[in-house]
């Protein structure tokens, strides 16, 4: 298990970034829409399912490199902690705006199988997604533990926090569109977001 600091640090950080409108949030709650919450279920599991891959191929690559080049996952730290930084500078600057999958992206006859594979591309072809779990999950794996109970700590902390984030999507339909499109709701969720992000990339340059 990691540390309790470090996870009351991960935590929160995971939460709003992932409670973030984004890609997956958004097709959650288009689909929970147009094809019902149990039917989007069929989605969530495809996106679970590539989130956990991102993370797991993030966490074991950079883990490698902590134990064999100690140097290099020093620059790496640097590199890692300007990118969340980054991140949370951009997420502060956004305007806020649902970006909504077209038609086609939400037919109602599609098969449980689509679903699946539509949720499943979702997380793994988003770049952004690669270089948030790069950048975010190896600084919460302690070298000097063994790695895979870690691991599987912090994957079921994400696990449960992307279901339950997409699931509060799915189930919010038009209810939760006319909030986050109502004054700046997403930009205060945005620069929540962003300010952790700032936050844990100092922390992550300095440690």
């Amino acid at each position: 298990m990691p540390d309790f600091a470090l996870l009351a640090v991960f935590i929160p950080t995971f939460f709003f970034v992932s409670i973030t409108p984004g890609m997956c949030m958004t097709l959650a709650m288009t689909l929970g829409m147009s094809i019902g919450v149990r039917r989007t279920l069929w989605m969530m599991l495809g996106e679970l399912v590539g989130v956990a891959l991102v993370a797991t191929a993030a966490v074991m690559g950079v883990a490698s490199i902590m134990l064999n080049y100690p140097e290099v996952f020093q620059v790496f730290k640097w590199v890692g902690g300007i990118y969340l930084g980054y991140i949370g500078v951009q997420m502060w600057r956004a305007r806020g705006k649902i970006t909504l999958p077209s038609d086609t992206d939400t037919n109602p006859r599609a098969s449980n199988l689509t679903l699946i594979t539509q949720g499943f591309i979702t997380a793994i072809a988003n770049p952004k997604g690669w270089a948030f779990m790069v950048s975010l999950l190896p600084p919460f794996i302690n070298a000097e533990r063994d790695v895979a109970p870690q691991l599987l700590a912090l994957l079921s902390i994400i696990m449960v926090t992307e279901f339950v984030s997409m699931l509060a999507y799915a189930s919010g339909g038009k209810s939760l569109r006319i909030f986050l499109s109502r004054g700046d709701n997403i930009r205060w969720l945005n620069r929540i977001a962003g300010s952790l992000m700032i936050g844990v990339g100092i922390w992550l340059a300095v440690s």
